[in-house]
């Protein structure tokens, strides 16, 4: 194993002090955080969505802030306020939570859409405007939202541009029956997280970033992207299609997966595992059919099956 497998493998093991199961999910985000995206998590409460984000950061020795989401929380709670300093005499920037490395934004729908704009920006440029001054977010920067089933009480739907912002949308998920009794014989998780300390840099985060950039993706397997994208804006359930941002979530989440499995090159069994949860939420469909019962997975699942996978030259 090379030292950038290694350095996964810490991940994975320190995460898994305070995490039972789930290797699938911290894959996923461990994806996105090298291919510079950002997460949308969609589930219950409870099953371990902040823990995770929380061990995430500290096994990164990336900076971490939790904003909770409420219907009265403004933009300047998240970005930050300028203030008068009559010390100074001057007016200075009093810089708000999303001047971390990693944000996680819990339970994002309870906020209101005002409020959850003010993410726009910072998810896209990595920087954010306050009284007409900029002001660059560090690197990396990435944001982890949780969001509840949009049926519960209390919350506002996601604005288009702002799913669209999200690089993947995941669900953790109920434990099985033996990650459910494990979790009963470990310590609090709010314990353990105390414990847990950085396994690798924020350096080494970025060095690994630049890989993942040279991870070579073959024509045919890019023409194979496009066309899988292309075709969510024709099929005859879609209202509205994904995005040319989907295209470039697709390729750079697939250069990522083979980077972490060890691979200098994307097979096309990557572009299939990736698009359900990258493009997924991207669609919106015709009310007519849901009406029929159909939802993004299964139009997505048809696309996939209509669509000849190629044979990748591996050797570039």
């Amino acid at each position: 194993m090379d030292d950038n497998g290694l350095c996964l493998k810490r991940i994975e093991e320190s995460v898994s002090k305070v995490i039972v199961g789930k290797k699938d999910i911290l894959e996923k985000l461990l994806t996105v955080l090298f291919a510079g995206g950002h997460v949308l998590i969609e589930d219950v409460p409870g099953v371990g969505k902040t823990t995770m984000v929380h061990a995430l950061a500290r096994s990164t020795g990336c900076s971490f802030k939790r904003i909770q989401f409420t219907p009265d929380l403004l933009p300047s709670d998240i970005t930050g306020v300028t203030v008068y300093n009559m010390k100074m005499g001057e007016f200075e920037f009093k810089q708000g939570p999303i001047t971390s490395n990693i944000i996680l934004a819990d339970e994002i729908n309870r906020g209101s859409p005002k409020t959850q704009s003010s993410l726009l920006e910072a998810m896209q440029e990595r920087q954010i405007t306050v009284d007409g001054n900029t002001w660059k977010l560090p690197e990396p920067f990435m944001v982890l939202a949780t969001q509840n089933p949009i049926e519960y009480e209390g919350t506002f739907p996601l604005p288009e541009a702002q799913i669209d912002r999200f690089t993947i949308r995941i669900s953790m998920g109920y434990p099985t029956y033996d990650e459910e009794k494990s979790i009963l014989n470990k310590c609090s998780s709010d314990k353990m997280l105390g414990n847990i300390e950085p396994v690798i840099s924020i350096e080494e985060v970025l060095s690994m970033r630049k890989l993942v950039e040279k991870v070579h993706v073959d024509d045919s397997i890019e023409d194979y992207i496009v066309k899988l994208v292309q075709s969510t804006r024709e099929h005859k359930d879609v209202y509205l299609g994904c995005s040319p941002r989907g295209t470039l979530a697709l390729f750079n989440n697939c250069r990522a997966l083979a980077f972490i499995r060890g691979r200098e090159y994307v097979l096309p069994d990557d572009v299939k595992e990736l698009a359900f949860c990258t493009l997924a939420h991207r669609i919106i469909l015709k009310s007519e059919a849901g009406i029929q019962g159909k939802d993004q997975y299964s139009v997505l699942a048809e696309i996939l099956k209509s669509i000849k996978v190629p044979v990748a030259n591996i050797n570039g």
